[in-house]
């Protein structure tokens, strides 16, 4: 864990590119070539048409905050917590923006009271203003402890994704461990 600290969207996607590194082409790994955890796919999606082992980190850093950032709006989870912003961006990045996005509507849904604290979402993987506002309403209404249990949840839900991943796809155990130990963690 890095000990800048991680309350800005500059901040926390410099910390998730470090974490994703420099340029990588396993074989074994469904994404393929990537660099700073972009793949070959989502960078040429995005008009870069170089080599992937020459992806500038400058281009990396704006597909993050235009793809994932701001498709999750992040800005908006991050006024009420950094940490919850920073782990649904570290999701988005290892798992899909549609993955992280889902992950936060099921787990608002399961912690809403039975609706008593907001109206049940529409778990359609897409972050707009209702999204927000649960959010919002949970934090609120769950304030000492509210942020903890929201980030556990989430990943729970990350974990088990990787473990059923594994289950269905062997090839992926190897990924496994590194999975669980580097991004299942309250931040």
């Amino acid at each position: 864990m890095s000990t800048v600290k991680l309350n800005t969207a500059q901040s926390i996607i410099a910390h998730v590119v470090q974490i994703e590194g420099g340029f990588v082409n396993d074989a074994a790994d469904s994404g393929g070539a990537t660099r700073y955890g972009i793949t070959e796919q989502v960078a040429r999606d995005n008009g870069y048409q170089g080599p992937m082992v020459d992806l500038p980190k400058a281009t990396a850093i704006e597909i993050y905050r235009r793809n994932y950032w701001a498709e999750l709006m992040l800005d908006d989870v991050l006024k009420t917590s950094p940490g919850v912003a920073l782990e649904l961006f570290d999701t988005a990045v290892n798992a899909g923006v549609s993955f992280a996005a889902t992950s936060l509507q099921r787990v608002l849904n399961v912690l809403n009271r039975n609706g008593r604290d907001f109206p049940d979402l529409v778990v359609d993987g897409d972050i707009g203003p209702n999204t927000i506002a649960a959010y919002q309403d949970f934090l609120r209404t769950r304030s000492r402890y509210g942020e903890t249990v929201l980030l556990r949840a989430l990943n729970c839900v990350q974990g088990a994704h990787y473990i059923e991943l594994s289950e269905r796809r062997s090839k992926d155990e190897r990924f496994t461990f590194g999975w669980l130990l580097n991004r299942v963690a309250i931040h």
